[in-house]
């Protein structure tokens, strides 16, 4: 089973913990080379930032992307060309119990807009009955687990200039989730300013 699968991945990928800042550090290393980092807040447990950097064609290190939580939001490079700060802003923020994505600046009434589960393309889908917006993402957690994409799932708000679209995680998910974050916490982290972080 595929979720099996992903569970065993992450047990044999190599760990290393941290704890700063109030949040657990996590830093997979997995067998193909590939990297993941997450950060959990520690009061909660809450998932605020997950992101992967894959080997590049030639084996070297590429660029990190992120999964889950701000895009980079310290980027200094970013002075020279930057989008406008009025555009509107894709980025996910999952809780407990569902996948969540956040749409900011974006003021339409709640009416306009439409979202859906495209199963086909694994993909959700964003649209505006004004063409003023569309937006294609997948849920990659559902693709690594090869769990099915289902629309009764997915539902959405608007406040605030933001659309926020949520998907309630499958029982599998939650489940896996649950094991991960044990076999986290039994992760001996190194603290702050403690720069000896063996990976296990």
């Amino acid at each position: 089973m595929a979720v099996q699968h992903w569970a065993d991945a992450l047990r044999k990928a190599k760990k290393t913990a941290l704890i700063s800042d109030g949040k657990r550090k996590a830093h997979y290393l997995f067998e193909d080379g590939n990297e993941m980092a997450e950060e959990y807040d520690l009061k909660t447990d809450e998932l605020v930032l997950r992101k992967w950097r894959h080997k590049t064609t030639f084996g070297g290190q590429g660029q990190w992307t992120w999964e889950v939580g701000e895009t980079n939001p310290n980027d200094i490079t970013s002075d020279v060309i930057k989008e406008n700060c009025s555009n509107p802003l894709f980025m996910r923020k999952d809780t407990k119990a569902s996948f969540q994505w956040r749409i900011r600046n974006i003021s339409y009434p709640v009416e306009v807009y439409s979202v859906s589960a495209e199963p086909t393309e694994r993909c959700c889908v964003i649209r505006t009955s004004n063409k003023k917006y569309y937006k294609k993402f997948s849920i990659p957690d559902l693709d690594r687990c090869q769990l099915p994409l289902e629309s009764t799932a997915l539902s959405f708000t608007h406040a605030n200039n933001t659309l926020i679209i949520s998907y309630k995680k499958p029982k599998e998910i939650l489940t896996l989730e649950q094991e991960l974050l044990v076999e986290l916490k039994k992760l001996k982290g190194t603290s702050e300013g403690d720069t000896d972080c063996k990976t296990q």
